[in-house]
């Protein structure tokens, strides 16, 4: 998929490979000019027949024979976002279906005039997945069931509590549980800590949220809602997709390709492989290539289900009785209910195809009955992410790049993601005239290798120390030469927004940080302090929580805080401590070991976040 002017993200790309797909009745890889209109409405954006045709005539040099692909129609898509009177102009004609709501009779417009839709079927899914996976927390249950038919997930949320719980049924030990306000009546001021905590911490784990705040989520504003949400289930849901948890996904590997092929995969790529794999096994001449229009007569469902089921489930495929594509989606969910997995789709989703519902109820199934037994003979390689890689993959997620980072090494390898990041740090930096956006597939590798050898020069432009680093090592993948690219663009990142933010003329630096840390404890009477970010005192954390009571007084309780006489009990310190410094407010992406082991690069930037917090403390009282 090309670059276009307007980044779009993950699932608004989705939901038009969906629409595209969909109009594509010929898989030709075309839909017909004259289909344009019908192909806008499936994703939410209704305009006249003289308007569509005014956008055609405006593009036709690149339309040929009145067709389109799927990058022009991306293309045109964006240029309607792009239309700086959009939100004017087409506010009242945002195609209502019957699967979308505007509740209250508005529309949630935001302040670039974006119309935002609520879509019901995402909001009975996720209070079902909440009510199912919840259920058993004491601490939610004043707040659960959830009614999915009706808008008390929105008021469900609003303490804080729900979402922060859920962050951890996806991630588990993301958020220290004792730094969660839990009290069954909580003041507002209590709730707004709650979700700042469920936000910094959402963002830890690789969630976008830009553009939500926590008053946000305590308003129930529902489109904000249901996309944090989203992220977080969808993280949960996809997260043990790999060959590490799963040795049998060796089975779906295709001739010539090797057990490390498998990390080039998306978790969606792979789910509609092991699909395709039961399929096969299933003996039918049936292929899926996307959770959109390739499901919505069930067949698929139908028979992927009577593989994986065990013998004694029950399952069959009487759907396939159903001539009704309804009727048929209704019978095979009943029939995904006789095995504990009907989640997330209706029998609507199903034949509408929702790509996004439908994405999580097959992960869901893949996640209960994968139906994987790896050969007995075979060898395995043992490929784990290692924490420097994750919270690096993290940190560029929750940026908001497109495509979404899965592997570091094979996501990185066309520059596009590098480019988006050196956008961040140093706005208007990328000359995008240089960037190749779209590859010749008789020049692909060349035309990456041109863009990675622009991605190294412009780290050089940024002083970033890449001796012997070239673009082909980005381009292979060298895992420790992309590992010192990437965690510079991550630090720089970081010192770019505190050198802003204190409007010092020079840019800070690692001495800057300890010396602001230094006089910051000892401003509020601490006895603690560090020499550098490779004290080994620092890894009993109490360092970093003084200086976090410091910067908010009376926030740490140091009942909690260990002795630190053994590993545990450092540990124990550390996961408190990250999750203190999320709750002021610090977006804080180290994980507790990292503390413990007293790791230079993410010790560091625990104490820059945390300069950050202040200096943005202090801005806003000088305000």
């Amino acid at each position: 998929m090309s670059r276009t002017t307007v980044d779009l993200s993950h699932e608004q790309i989705d939901e038009l490979v969906a629409a595209f797909q969909t109009m594509d009745n010929d898989k030709s890889g075309y839909i017909e000019a004259s289909e344009l209109q019908s192909a806008l409405e499936l994703v939410g954006m209704k305009l006249p027949g003289y308007e569509v045709r005014d956008l055609i005539n405006q593009y036709d040099s690149k339309i040929k024979d009145g067709k389109l692909d799927i990058d022009e129609f991306q293309n045109l898509y964006s240029k309607l976002r792009r239309e700086k009177d959009f939100g004017i102009k087409y506010k009242k004609q945002v195609v209502t279906r019957q699967d979308i709501e505007t509740h209250g009779g508005t529309s949630h417009a935001s302040v670039e005039g974006t119309t935002h839709t609520v879509k019901k079927a995402e909001t009975t899914a996720f209070a079902e997945w909440i009510n199912r996976n919840l259920k058993e927390d004491p601490d939610c249950k004043n707040l659960l069931p959830i009614d999915p038919e009706t808008d008390d997930l929105y008021k469900c949320v609003r303490n804080g509590i729900l979402i922060c719980k859920l962050i951890n049924c996806s991630v588990p030990d993301t958020i220290d549980e004792r730094t969660i306000n839990k009290d069954e009546k909580i003041s507002v001021y209590k709730m707004h800590e709650n979700h700042v905590l469920a936000l910094n911490s959402a963002s830890s784990i690789g969630c976008n949220i830009v553009n939500i705040g926590a008053q946000d989520l305590m308003d129930g504003k529902q489109h904000l809602v249901l996309g944090l949400l989203w992220q977080v289930i969808k993280i949960g849901l996809l997260s043990d997709i790999n060959l590490m948890n799963h040795p049998g996904l060796v089975l779906l590997l295709e001739e010539g390709e090797e057990q490390a092929d498998l990390l080039k995969l998306s978790p969606e790529q792979i789910l509609i492989r092991w699909v395709n794999y039961h399929l096969r096994n299933a003996g039918i001449n049936r292929q899926i290539q996307n959770f959109g229009g390739d499901i919505k007569d069930s067949e698929a469902y139908s028979h992927l289900l009577n593989q994986i089921s065990p013998k004694d489930s029950g399952v069959t495929l009487a759907p396939m009785n159903e001539n009704d594509d309804t009727m048929r989606a209704e019978a095979m969910l009943c029939e995904a209910d006789k095995i504990g997995c009907r989640s997330f789709v209706g029998p609507k989703d199903v034949v509408t195809g929702n790509v996004k519902l439908n994405l999580a109820f097959v992960a869901n199934l893949f996640n209960t009955y994968p139906a994987l037994v790896p050969p007995e003979d075979i060898e395995f390689v043992e490929i784990e992410e290692t924490r420097e890689e994750k919270t690096y993959r993290n940190w560029m997620n929750s940026m908001g790049v497109n495509p979404f980072v899965s592997y570091l090494y094979n996501d990185l390898k066309d520059g596009h993601v590098i480019f988006q990041l050196y956008d961040h740090i140093k706005p208007g930096c990328v000359d995008w005239n240089k960037v190749v956006k779209k590859f010749n597939k008789m020049r692909v590798n060349f035309e990456k290798l041109e863009n990675c050898n622009y991605a190294v020069e412009l780290g050089k432009q940024c002083k970033f120390s890449l001796v012997g680093i070239g673009g082909q090592d980005i381009l292979e993948g060298n895992e420790t030469l992309t590992l010192a690219l990437v965690w510079q663009l991550m630090r720089g990142y970081t010192l770019s927004l505190l050198t802003k933010i204190s409007g010092s003329d020079s840019p800070i630096n690692d001495k800057a940080i300890t010396e602001w840390a230094n006089g910051k404890l000892k401003e509020g009477g601490k006895k603690t302090s560090l020499r550098s970010f490779q004290d080994t005192s620092l890894n009993d954390s109490r360092a970093i929580l003084d200086l976090i009571d410091c910067i908010k007084r009376n926030m740490v309780n140091f009942d909690l805080v260990k002795d630190c006489s053994n590993e545990e009990e450092r540990l124990s310190n550390a996961k408190y401590a990250i999750s203190m410094a999320r709750k002021i407010g610090a977006k804080v992406y180290a994980l507790p070991e990292d503390i413990v082991e007293v790791k230079p690069k993410m010790v560091m930037t625990i104490f820059a976040c945390l300069m950050l917090k202040d200096l943005q403390v202090n801005k806003q009282q000088e305000d």
